[in-house]
């Protein structure tokens, strides 16, 4: 790996530079929990669902841009009259399910606010036990489940699994948590990849794409076409893993970020901090921008919540592939492994 890239944030440093004394030190407790979720993932076949099944997941801690994954896949899917439906833990939502996500009538707090954003694009449920999803999901008659992580569980068998790599952070320093972001062995997860998807530009990620014995497919994340904040002065809000990526994007769109606001992972904002972000936006003549995810954990609040919603500019992102064939082809080869699997 490069000697330094931009850590993620809620993370420690010295996971994103080479291992050194910190990573030493917690060792013994980095290989305990990595014989743990190594041995989560070596264990008997999970649930192997009636349908074929493409799991989305990540290397390591952080958010490497599985969501947005996931709508390019679903877009591809209703291109081909595919018909997928996505499975989702619901993080951050109340509700255990099974339950199909209906976006007019669940809020974030229910189920998650990943799910409602994949909801918008085909069909959804979330469940806490990843099995009862899946076969709720197979009931209601699709051709692929499509897994929004999971990739580490093994509770369902995955027939393709795609793991999506940010290019500018690759592996971090390849050290297992709590030493490092990794969420098990290296060795281990990618025994069990089907494919890498490196999303962006950076030395970290290219240098560690080229030692893989995977396919690697290479995307990045643009802004949608609208709304346009070209030349204006905002107040960047976020609660996602990495709001870095957030204020590149505005830059990228030309914004000016006077003022970044950035908030846990997940993160439901309290009443007072949303009067906050309106007094500090309205102080400095600021326009309010957020992304799609903290929108979504607006929507169906009432109050300064429903207040915020109205005056904030939210900002899309889309996956876009270096080759525009690749989502098709991924679909295609995780449904040929999935009717492999269901034949034999």
């Amino acid at each position: 790996m490069t000697d330094k890239v931009e850590p993620v944030a809620g993370t420690p440093a010295f996971w994103w530079v080479k291992p050194g004394w910190p990573s030493a030190c917690l060792a013994p407790l980095s290989a305990l929990y990595g014989w743990i979720s190594g041995r989560r993932m070596r264990g008997p076949a999970g649930f192997r669902a009636p349908v074929p099944v493409l799991c989305i997941g990540n290397f390591t801690l952080g958010g490497a841009g599985k969501t947005p994954t996931a709508i390019a896949l679903a877009r591809a899917a209703r291109d081909e009259g595919i018909r997928i439906g996505f499975l989702s833990r619901g993080y951050g939502g109340t509700l255990s399910g099974p339950a199909v996500v209906e976006a007019g009538k669940h809020t974030a707090k229910e189920v998650g606010d990943e799910p409602l954003l994949l909801a918008r694009e085909a069909l959804t449920v979330i469940s806490r036990t990843r099995v009862e999803g899946a076969r709720l999901l197979a009931e209601k008659g699709v051709d692929l489940i499509i897994m929004d992580d999971g990739f580490q569980s093994a509770r369902v068998h995955a027939d393709f699994a795609l793991v999506v790599v940010d290019a500018r952070r690759g592996i971090g320093n390849g050290r297992v948590f709590p030493a490092g972001p990794l969420r098990a062995p290296l060795e281990t997860q990618m025994n069990a990849a089907s494919a890498l998807l490196l999303v962006g530009e950076g030395q970290a990620g290219e240098a560690f794409a080229k030692n893989v014995s995977r396919p690697v497919h290479c995307a990045r994340l643009v802004p949608a076409p609208s709304p346009t904040v070209e030349g204006q002065s905002v107040l960047a809000f976020a609660g996602i893993a990495d709001p870095a990526k957030f204020h590149r994007t505005l830059a990228e769109m030309g914004a000016q970020i006077a003022l970044a606001r950035n908030f846990a992972d997940h993160a439901q904002l309290s009443d007072a901090e949303i009067e906050a972000l309106l007094a500090d936006a309205d102080q400095a003549g600021l326009k309010l921008v957020t992304t799609a995810k903290d929108a979504a954990r607006l929507m169906g609040r009432q109050g300064v919540a429903s207040r915020l919603l109205d005056r904030v500019t939210v900002i899309e992102v889309e996956m876009a592939f270096q080759d525009a064939t690749v989502p098709t082809a991924l679909l295609k080869a995780a449904l040929a492994a999935g009717k492999q699997r269901l034949s034999a």
